[in-house]
């Protein structure tokens, strides 16, 4: 799908951005906010994405759960990224104005929600805001029908007829269905907050003072300006009331005749008929009546007036029996439409709304449809159809949701049951059940009936009577504690769905703990052999490194949810419980086979399956306890992850992992341990300083940060529980160091808290030695790390004077052009050589053995002479600061001396520099697996199929690599002095830096893509992680090769002569029948022929530049030739193919091995003629064995019997004469068309044939051959039906053009098929199959 490019504005910022037409708007708000800095302000829950439009009204919110292509976006359209919240002024009829902030992409429903609530009134939906209009607007939009003088006329009596009754339709209701925006309302606008629906204002009392006082002040001014008609009586006694509200009390003194201005207590027409009088004794009647109280009686009296309640319509209406239309009030009430006469309001006709079957409005009209209760329609004539449609749907919908309430049996009748809230999926679905606390009594009776006896035929019979036992009761009672948990929010629900889908997975993983994997036969040979013991290794290597992920990831969820939930990082949780599921997960898969392994080679692999189970139950203990809704106190958490440090130590043990040390593990848990004592010293001290501080406020906070002190140092010692036995992994030594740096958070708050709270000297200086003491605990603590962390203990006498050595001649080297730090870093190295010099000395001295004294004093020698130049090179440095060829001596010095320490240090610095890329390709293939396995979690939620599939093929690669790495740190450390080994862990952490490089380009390209956040966050870091372990490889293996690169050459001689060796196993349990393929191995040859002879050129070009590098390239060459022979062997049954076989492999070894023998004789000397000429020679020898090794293989003997077939064949064409035809032309050429459909076919089925199986090459070759013979028959044929020598000659020149093609295409059909990945043999098959 093609991406969507959008301009996203922001404030002054605009920035363009691509998206997929199908993205959710919210995940496109989620986006801009990731990747917009500008965008990360406020609740993302605020803002949303606004498309704007030149008119105001015509701009849109886009809704959160729609998609943007549901807009009809173009590219190039701008969209704002705003704050949907606004000001909106709420005027209420008692004058005041409230501002409230709401929500601009609202409705007016929704934004009467708001209002209602903020006010305080719960029926928001019998509310509505009017808009207050000025009287030229009014003008304007009841003035245009100005059609002649008579129309004008009418209008006008009937506007002066609607002011004079009051009616609803002179309100500007604004449309419950549209926006704020849409209807033109600007933020300097205020509404008027007004009932609408009289439905449940009976419901109305004291006890909702809010309500109370909007339905007085409506109905006061109802009464005052005639919109309900009173008597004047009733007018004195609503004036009694309203005085009472608003003066209390009457007082004799103060309320006399004149004190009241009457056009405020009075309606109009009765002013003048001078009802002071009357009105204060009806205000003296009131006595000491409370406000609200007087509030109630005049909401009450109001409630008898027959048009309380009623929305009025002027309409006209047809007179019966006459052509004419009379004005008349139309009357909406919450139970009947009614007709009304306009000059008395007394009702004339009314109709139930029950009994309305439907309503039409128009423009000029409105009509009722009372289907069978009245014959006919009633319509009128008004210009409100619309408000008096929207009045009584609303008074209907209104009926309808109470009636369904009323319908659900309990929610109104019993107010204090309880809710139970059930979260079945996060953001999908809650079930919500009503639990009932009605409490009623037993109740006993009896089901029995009386008995009737009656005489059968043998007469009376005896019968018995018994009783029943007396009815038991039992009460059971208990308490709800969920209906009072607070709601989880989005993203605890979230993690809560993580967490679910989490704990299947590691029940998954569980349940698949029971078997061992099963095994393919293997047998007792090198190869197989080596494959055991490798893939032993490699399984090894991957459990260690998910457990080391499952343990950090625990640590981390420890630390993350140690402070308030409010503040906790949910989706960081989430990324480390996904973490901890996808490796548990995979890590299962790798125990399985490993234990099968370990069966296999008489181990005890069901221990390790058990240990695998008790790791997974651990994990499923922790993410029960981790559940954001878990009441579980946290000591439980704190529990359950030091349970799975403890199963992931035993799991450790099992596979023969546990590499870090028990007694450094001991001591870390003790220096923990330490940390944690002089933590809770500090808080003792604190609770001091709180129990002399008189200030409450005070106390509680010292009393607070005590608290967090001792939490954080026992969960300090829960992440030391956890990561201790996986404690050499950098991922967990963070999560340990990130926990004490909360301690030392918590122990610097305790500090300042007591500050605060006194100036007793002696207290605080209690409190500031402890909290020293807790500085000085961590610090120790962390040392530790470090000290493992850097690896340990020293690796040689001299290790610490080379480590300097080796530094700061790399600060020399990076430092070129500046003479001055160059000079400086050349005067910390000649003290450093001299305290190397000194050391030698003195082990030379002490020495028994002369032969070693003398090595060692002729060592140290060599040092201080390589010191001596370099000290002089420095002064020239100088001497002359602004010389390039000064600084040049000063770093060739300073090489020299790198040189010479390595030899006197007894190649201390080379080992430094093994050992450094052994661990660093350690941590590489650690990284890889963990992006690997992220990436396989993160494609369930991944909504780009491209991208997904662009790291897959990433990933497939990486994995291919791993194990030769694995392999190389394995057999380096197995190995420490053997060059053999180290240069294969540098060539295969060079081999591992492109791939693993290209996986980390994949994995951040698909981040954005990926649905799930937490998913998302843990590829991004897992990426991250492999980014920097790749730095640090690609650094490490650079350095290693400068060192150990002069001895390639010999380690690829003795890679060679260890491959010969391997196959004269191969052939010997060939020889016995026991030669098995291994898992994976097939009968095709992977291009090991083509490999080896651009090796074997390499070799040749660059003998005098870089031949270690090319007998490197050589040996595995080599290597991959050697086990795709093996592969072949042991695929095939022919006793006589297997030995052949394995015997030109063995061959091309031996020659091979020949091959670089004469390129090590030949370093010294590159322009030597002879030595060119041998190496030749052996290099022909090579490829010769080379070809009949290819020729060996199953198919290839068949293609060139095939061959030879064409070639005997094709001799019958050199005949001088040809034989005469016996059969017609026409016979001849059918016979001719049939042969060559059947060459043409077999040529095809060779082709796929070069691609596919060795026997299907053999079928298909054999099949060409035979129809090749058909054919040259065929065209013989045709050739003696030519009347003349010409046409027979043309005949015979295009046959053997046929046959040299088919020579051709067999050829490179056999090329390919032997040698898939060479190149350009494709095109030159399909060339000769054209």
């Amino acid at each position: 799908m093609v991406a969507l490019s959008l301009k996203i504005s922001i404030g002054n910022v605009v920035k363009t951005m691509q998206f997929e037409p199908s993205t959710m708007v919210y995940d496109a708000c989620r986006i801009i906010r990731e990747r917009v800095p500008e965008a990360q302000m406020g609740q993302p829950s605020d803002f949303g994405l606004f498309l704007s439009d030149e008119d105001p009204k015509k701009g849109i919110w886009l809704e959160a759960g729609k998609a943007l292509d549901y807009y009809m976006l173009r590219n190039g359209d701008t969209m704002e990224y705003k704050k949907k919240q606004r000001p909106l002024k709420i005027r209420m009829l008692d004058g005041t104005v409230k501002t409230v902030m709401v929500d601009d992409s609202k409705t007016v429903t929704d934004i009467l929600m708001t209002i209602c609530a903020r006010i305080g009134i719960t029926n928001h939906d019998e509310y509505s805001l009017v808009r207050e209009m000025m009287e030229e607007k009014k003008e304007e939009i009841t003035g245009t029908l100005k059609k002649d003088k008579t129309l004008l006329r009418d209008e006008k009596k009937m506007e002066k007829l609607k002011q004079k009754l009051h009616t609803d339709d002179e309100l500007n209701w604004l449309d419950h269905g549209r926006t704020l925006r849409e209807q033109g309302i600007d933020d300097n606008e205020t509404l008027l907050l007004r009932r609408k629906f009289f439905y449940s204002d009976q419901n109305v009392d004291s006890r909702d003072p809010v309500q109370l006082n909007l339905l007085y002040v409506q109905a006061r001014d109802d009464i005052l300006n005639g919109s309900h008609p009173v008597s004047f009586d009733k007018a004195c006694e609503f004036a009694g009331f309203q005085c009472q509200i608003q003066f209390g009390s009457h007082n004799e003194q103060k309320h006399k005749p004149g004190f009241l201005d009457l056009k405020d207590f009075l309606p109009k027409e009765y002013i003048k008929q001078k009802g002071e009088r009357k009105i204060f004794m009806a205000h003296k009647n009131c006595g000491n009546m409370s406000e609200i109280e007087a509030k109630v009686r005049y909401v009450k009296l109001a409630r008898s007036l027959k048009t309380y309640g009623v929305s009025f319509f002027l309409v006209k209406e047809k007179m019966k029996g006459k052509n004419k239309l009379v004005p008349r009030l139309l009357g909406i009430t919450k139970e009947c439409v009614m007709r009304v006469d306009e000059k008395t309001k007394e009702v004339i006709q009314e109709w139930n709304l029950t009994n309305i079957k439907r309503w039409a409005a128009s423009p000029k009209s409105f009509t009722l449809d009372f289907g069978d209760y009245q014959d006919g329609y009633y319509s009128v004539q008004t210009t409100e159809g619309e408000q008096i449609a929207q009045l009584i749907a609303g008074y209907i919908d209104i009926i309808l949701k109470k009636k369904k309430s009323k319908d659900h049996f309990g929610l109104e009748g019993d107010e204090e049951s309880t809710m139970l809230e059930d979260s079945v999926s996060p953001k999908k679905s809650t079930v919500l059940q009503q639990q009932f606390n009605r409490v009623g009594k037993v109740e006993h009776g009896s089901v029995a009936l009386p008995a009737i006896m009656r005489s059968g035929a043998g007469g009376p019979e005896n019968f018995q009577v018994g009783t029943m036992p007396q009815a038991q009761q039992q009460i059971t009672s208990g308490q709800m504690h969920r209906g009072h948990m607070p709601p989880l929010t989005s993203a605890q629900q979230a993690l809560t769905g993580t967490i679910n889908s989490s704990m299947q997975a590691v029940h998954a993983a569980q349940a698949t703990l029971d078997d061992f994997e099963t095994l393919p036969p293997l047998g007792q040979d090198a190869a197989s052999k080596a494959w055991r013991k490798n893939k032993m290794d490699e399984s090894k290597h991957e459990i260690h490194s998910q457990v080391d992920a499952i343990t950090a990831s625990t640590a981390s969820v420890v630390n993350l949810t140690a402070g308030d939930p409010a503040d906790t990082d949910y989706t960081a949780v989430g990324c480390a419980v996904t973490t901890i599921s996808s490796n548990l997960t995979e890590m299962s898969k790798g125990v399985k086979l490993l234990a099968a392994l370990m069966e296999d080679e008489g181990g005890n692999g069901r221990q390790l399956l058990q240990a695998a189970k008790n790791l997974a139950s651990a994990v499923s203990d922790l993410l029960k306890t981790a559940q954001p809704a878990s009441v579980e106190p946290r000591q439980n958490l704190l529990q359950a992850a030091g349970s799975v440090g403890q199963t992931s130590g035993e799991l450790l043990q099992q596979i023969g992992e546990s590499d870090t040390d028990p007694r450094f593990q001991d001591m870390l848990m003790q220096l923990a341990k330490a940390v944690a004592s002089a933590a809770a010293a500090l808080v003792l001290k604190a609770k001091n300083v709180a129990q002399k501080t008189e200030d409450s406020a005070l106390q509680t906070q010292v009393i607070a940060a005590a608290t967090q002190c001792a939490l954080s140092t026992s969960q300090l010692v829960a992440c030391t529980k956890v990561v201790a036995p996986t404690i050499s992994s950098p991922v967990c030594q963070e999560q340990l160091i990130e926990a004490g740096k909360l301690v030392a958070k918590s122990a610097e708050g305790c500090v300042e808290a007591s500050q605060a709270a006194t100036n007793d000297d002696q207290l605080l200086k209690q409190v500031g030695v402890a909290a020293t003491a807790v500085t000085q605990a961590l610090n120790d603590l962390l040392q530790h790390i470090k000290q493992h962390a850097t690896g340990g203990q020293p690796i040689g006498r001299y290790d610490q004077a080379t480590d300097t050595i080796l530094n700061v001649t790399e600060n020399i080297f990076s430092s070129m052009g500046d003479a001055g730090e160059m000079v400086r870093q050349a005067r910390i190295l000649a003290q450093a050589t001299s305290d190397l010099v000194n050391a030698i000395k003195a082990d030379a001295e002490g020495e028994t053995d002369l032969e070693n004294s003398r090595k060692l004093l002729s060592a140290a020698k060599m040092l201080a002479d390589a010191t001596a130049k370099m000290v002089e090179a420095a002064k020239g440095a100088a001497a002359h600061p602004d010389s390039e060829e000064q600084q040049q001596r000063l770093r060739e010095a300073a090489e020299g001396l790198r040189i010479a320490t390595n030899a006197a240090a007894q190649n201390a610095i080379k080992k430094k520099l093994v050992h450094k890329l052994e661990h660093t390709a350690k941590q590489a293939a650690a990284s890889a697996t963990q992006t690997i396995a992220a990436a396989q979690h993160a494609a369930a939620s991944n909504k780009n199929p491209a991208a997904q599939q662009q790291l897959v093929q990433s990933c497939k690669v990486v994995v291919d690599q791993i194990p030769m790495l694995v392999q190389g740190v394995r057999g380096s450390q197995s190995q420490p002095d053997s060059p053999s080994a180290q240069l294969a862990l540098i060539a295969a952490s060079q081999n591992f830096l492109q791939p693993g490089g290209k996986m980390v380009a994949a994995a951040k390209a698909t981040v954005p893509t990926i649905m799930d956040q937490a998913s998302a966050m843990q590829l991004s870091q897992c990426a991250k992680n492999l980014a920097a372990a790749l730095a640090e490889l690609r650094t490490a293996a650079q350095k290693a090769q400068e060192t150990c690169g002069p001895l390639e050459i010999d380690s690829a001689l003795s890679m060679v002569q260890s491959l010969e060796q391997d196959l004269q196993e191969a052939k010997a349990a060939a020889r016995d029948g026991k030669l098995k393929p291994l898992p994976g191995e097939t009968v095709r040859a992977p291009g090991g022929r083509w490999v080896c002879g651009e090796a074997l050129c390499t070799l040749g070009q660059h003998l005098a530049s870089l031949p270690g590098i090319a007998a490197r390239d050589v040996a595995q060459a080599l290597r991959s030739l050697s086990q795709a022979a093996r592969g072949v062997a042991a695929n095939t049954s022919d006793p006589q193919v297997q030995s052949a076989m394995l015997e030109c492999a063995g061959d091309v070894m031996d020659k091979a091995g020949n091959l670089i023998e004469e390129a090590r004789k030949g370093v010294g000397k590159p322009g030597d003629l002879e030595s060119q000429q041998r190496l030749a020679q052996v290099a022909k020898a090579v490829s010769q064995a080379l070809n009949r090794c290819v020729n060996c293989l199953p198919g290839q003997r068949d293609v060139d019997a095939a061959i030879r077939t064409v070639s005997e064949a094709s001799k019958k064409l050199l005949a001088e004469s040809l034989p005469p035809s016996t059969k017609s032309f026409q016979e001849a050429q059918s016979q001719l068309n049939q042969a060559a459909a059947g060459l043409n076919q077999s040529a095809n089925e060779l082709v796929q044939a070069s691609r596919g199986t060795p026997q299907d090459l053999a079928k298909s070759s054999g099949k060409f051959g035979q129809d090749f013979n058909e054919f040259l028959e065929a065209g013989m044929e045709m050739a003696g039906q030519s009347p003349n020598k010409e046409a027979q000659a043309q005949v015979v020149s295009n046959l053997k053009s046929i046959s040299m093609s088919s020579s051709k295409l067999l050829l490179a059909a056999k090329a390919l098929s032997a040698d898939p990945a060479a190149p350009n043999l494709k095109n030159q098959l399909a060339a000769a199959a054209r």
